[in-house]
């Protein structure tokens, strides 16, 4: 027993048998058993080797994603991560954990919803599945997340020859996308849903849905991440982070930046003055900076395929806006209540039918404006839509005329 535990090369070939055990079908239970009494701690190198081996080998990558989840529920906390390298703040591993706690506390939170389930009441579907859309809405942020996986560091990956494992977990995050969207597409339809129907697709879609998160995160923690810290460089990782912006965060907007000591990549640079050429003049990235952080207005920019591109951090804030907003459709960023509404105003600006729409409220004793307005290009094509938000309190107050110098108090 101990030859094979403490021997690397005979240890690979024994998870290898026993998957392939699992795979064709031969006592799950008993498989399941052995490898945990043999196994107690794997390597989490080498579970990548073997599952590489195994597509080398000749078992198709649409095997091994149809079994993967056998397989990882066996490994499930008997992965030795003891030799994994420290990860420090603001790395993109550090971020990418970070997110997987607040998914973990979201799919906490949407279980609880779903324990209702069973308590439901006819004339109480509708409430409960409501709340169900807004959090459901929230899980879909986690295709960032995916696809900073699946653009930003599985390249690398390749880059050093690491190709099989990385095409299963995309296929495993395009079956978590579909579960999502089914799921959305069921708690959306909570108005001809009776108590029985809703209990119904609680068990088949909406359960099945919330479990394949913390599967991928068990993935991620225990053998991806800690495997990945292995492989690429601090030059490998600083690309990935200078380019995560385009993608945004998951739930979760980081504190800390990350730079390595001695790094090699260079600082983006958009002309010699390090500044942005417009038609009417240029900026420096730090006045441009500034100039949003000033005004006292707050600004959103929702690109040509509704998602969230940019917002303003203007100096007295009217709506909470943080990081892990960016990327999101803009639909998951209201109430499922009012999605209609910004479906609407999207449909009339990018058809032409209308340039701005304007709203006003009054909210804990402040009267707000928002007004959207639809952005064009120069032949004319729908670039996306501006939210321009303020407070006019104090201006709704004003009256006669102000023509000697008074500074405005603060």
């Amino acid at each position: 027993m101990s030859e094979i535990i403490n021997n690397s090369q005979k240890r690979k070939e024994l998870l290898k048998h026993m998957i392939l055990q699992l795979h064709q079908g031969e006592a799950p239970d008993l498989v399941r058993k052995r490898l945990v009494e043999l196994l107690r701690n794997i390597p989490y190198d080498e579970v990548v080797e073997v599952e590489q081996e195994l597509i080398t080998e000749g078992l198709s990558e649409e095997e091994v994603l149809k079994f993967c989840d056998i397989h990882t529920m066996v490994l499930d906390g008997h992965i030795d991560q003891s030799g994994a390298k420290p990860v420090p703040p603001g790395h993109p591993v550090d971020t990418f954990k970070k997110e997987n706690r607040e998914l973990e506390k979201l799919v906490d939170a949407i279980e609880q919803l779903l324990g209702q389930v069973s308590t439901l009441e006819e004339g109480q579907v509708k409430e409960l599945f409501l709340k169900l859309h807004a959090r459901f809405n929230e899980l879909m942020d986690v295709d960032k997340h995916y696809k900073r996986k699946e653009y930003l560091l599985f390249p690398f990956l390749e880059k050093y020859e690491i190709t099989g494992p990385p095409k299963v977990m995309w296929g495993k995050h395009d079956e978590t996308r579909e579960k999502l969207k089914a799921a959305i597409e069921v708690v959306s339809a909570s108005g001809s849903i009776s108590v029985e129907e809703a209990k119904t697709v609680t068990e088949m879609v909406l359960y099945p849905a919330i479990r394949a998160i913390p599967d991928m995160i068990m993935k991620e923690d225990e053998i991806l991440l800690p495997m990945c810290m292995d492989k690429l460089t601090d030059d490998d990782w600083y690309a990935i982070y200078q380019q995560t912006m385009e993608f945004g965060y998951c739930l979760y907007d980081p504190l800390d930046d990350w730079k390595p000591e001695g790094i090699t990549t260079s600082e983006v640079i958009y002309n010699t003055k390090n500044s942005i050429q417009l038609t009417t003049g240029s900026f420096s990235i730090g006045e441009m900076e500034s100039l949003f952080k000033t005004l006292p207005i707050e600004i959103t920019f929702v690109d040509k395929d509704d998602k969230v591109k940019f917002f303003s951090l203007g100096p007295d804030r009217i709506f909470t806006r943080n990081r892990a907003i960016l990327g999101r459709d803009v639909r998951n960023c209201h109430p499922p209540s009012s999605v209609h509404v910004v479906d609407q105003i999207l449909s009339d600006f990018k058809s032409g039918k209308e340039n701005s729409a304007a709203f006003w409220i009054t909210m804990k004793g402040r009267f707000i404006y928002i007004e959207y307005f639809a952005m064009w290009g120069k032949e004319g094509e729908y670039l996306g839509t501006i939210e321009y938000t303020q407070d006019l309190t104090h201006l709704r107050k004003l009256e006669g005329e102000q023509r000697l110098l008074s500074y405005t108090k603060k």
